[in-house]
């Protein structure tokens, strides 16, 4: 008994004391059950999907689904008849119709300036004076010498007629008459030359006076009152630019020389509007002007001038503006949204609803563009629906169930409809937009 005591203590395995086994069963069967929630969710996610999608496992929807056993849901539009402006889009410069660099006609000192800058001047406003008395001074001399050699010619002229008289009684020569005849001829050129002597002085003297050319807005003065001036001054007194009318000068392609000529020779104004530089608003309203009688030959371009009223002054000189000019009209055209086209090998397409809801592949030739809409030269006949969504998923002879949707259209073409007033944008290349 005794031996049998003493031996069982070493046969029994004292109890661990290691903290950390406990512990790593323990994250162990934290993420055992992180994995089996995570699987669980995916395959939750995966059914559910499956039961929506239908077609693309190869199971149906229940029931009102569409699937590959059904109908495609697509937005459709009918094709209708309508016009589209075609308007050119090019980039422009304002251009003043008379810009002046005012300077002085003759030598001397500025004692007056009556401009302020900026200001907005008429034809024969005064702008500055220049010290007219060395000029009035030059004036009255050049008139002294005009009565002097009118006096001398008017002396000339009675002596002549007594020796014509005398001459006739033959009591002088004919010599006598010829040279004083030639005496007064002499004097009548001095007075005609002092008499030029008079109207330069007098022109000089009204060049003291300096007043605007045209009717327009001043710029920066350039020099003060003090300042001795002369002809050849760079600067000038200031510039001045006319602001009403206003002028937009622009490029086409010389493909365009026939189109734009044709509408010069019918009469038909020609209208113009002038955008801000990156097109996002309207600036003003205009015509066509005049073209140039020249094609660049650099640039295979041909330049316009059109003309503002610009009574509002929104076009300022040398402002870059995008014009858009109405080239023409296109009317009564088979119009669609730009969205039903499709691009592909066989080129471009459209797909239509037929009358048992199958769609039909058709090549298409299109037209002129205008924004959401497009006109079709030929593939589409007036009234057939042609699918503007959802044709991503269609294959030709798929049966489709047309839905109403809301899409949005150019201006003026009414909800759901393409036809109506549009218009065509082009760039300066001539490419749509």
């Amino acid at each position: 008994m005794t031996n049998q005591m003493s031996t069982l203590p070493t046969q029994l395995t004292p109890p661990s004391n290691d903290p950390g086994k406990p512990k790593k069963k323990s994250r162990a069967v934290v993420w055992i059950v992180v994995v089996v929630v995570v699987v669980g969710l995916g395959l939750i996610a995966y059914r559910a999907r499956m039961t929506q999608g239908g077609g693309r496992a190869g199971r149906g929807r229940g029931p009102g689904g569409f699937g590959m056993n059904g109908p495609i849901p697509v937005v459709a539009r009918a094709a209708q008849r309508g016009n589209i402006n075609v308007i050119l889009n090019v980039p422009g410069t304002v251009t003043p119709l008379a810009t002046v660099t005012i300077r002085t006609q003759i030598n001397g000192q500025i004692v007056q300036i009556k401009f302020a800058e900026g200001q907005l001047v008429k034809q024969g406003d005064v702008l500055a004076v220049i010290d007219p008395r060395p000029y009035k001074a030059a004036l009255e001399q050049a008139e002294g010498q005009l009565l002097q050699a009118q006096a001398q010619l008017k002396e000339a002229q009675i002596d002549l007629d007594r020796y014509t008289t005398l001459s006739t009684q033959d009591s002088i020569s004919k010599q006598q008459v010829d040279a004083q005849s030639a005496l007064a001829n002499q004097y009548d050129g001095m007075a005609k030359t002092d008499q030029a002597a008079v109207d330069n002085a007098q022109l000089n003297l009204n060049y003291c006076t300096i007043t605007a050319p045209v009717t327009g807005r001043v710029g920066l003065r350039l020099v003060d009152i003090g300042n001795y001036v002369t002809p050849g001054d760079a600067t000038g007194l200031v510039i001045l630019t006319e602001v009403k009318p206003m002028s937009v000068i622009f490029s086409l392609a010389e493909r365009y020389i026939p189109a734009v000529q044709k509408r010069i020779r019918e009469g038909t104004p020609i209208q113009v509007d002038a955008y801000n530089s990156d097109d996002s608003a309207k600036i003003a309203s205009g015509k066509l002007g005049t073209i140039d009688n020249t094609v660049d030959t650099s640039t295979g371009q041909f330049k316009l001038r059109a003309m503002f009223a610009n009574d509002d002054e929104a076009l300022f000189p040398n402002q870059f503006v995008t014009v858009h000019m109405l080239l023409d009209v296109d009317k009564g055209v088979i119009v669609i949204p730009t969205s039903a086209i499709e691009r592909g090998q066989q080129g471009t397409y459209v797909y239509v609803v037929g009358a048992d809801n199958k769609v039909a592949a058709r090549t298409v030739k299109l037209g002129d563009t205008q924004g959401e809409r497009v006109g079709v030269v030929s593939g589409v006949n007036e009234g057939d629906k042609v699918v503007v969504d959802g044709a991503d998923r269609l294959k030709d002879g798929i049966e489709v169930l047309v839905q109403q949707g809301n899409r949005t259209h150019a201006p003026g073409s009414g909800a759901g409809s393409p036809a109506g007033d549009g218009q065509r944008h082009w760039n300066q290349g001539g490419a749509s937009n």
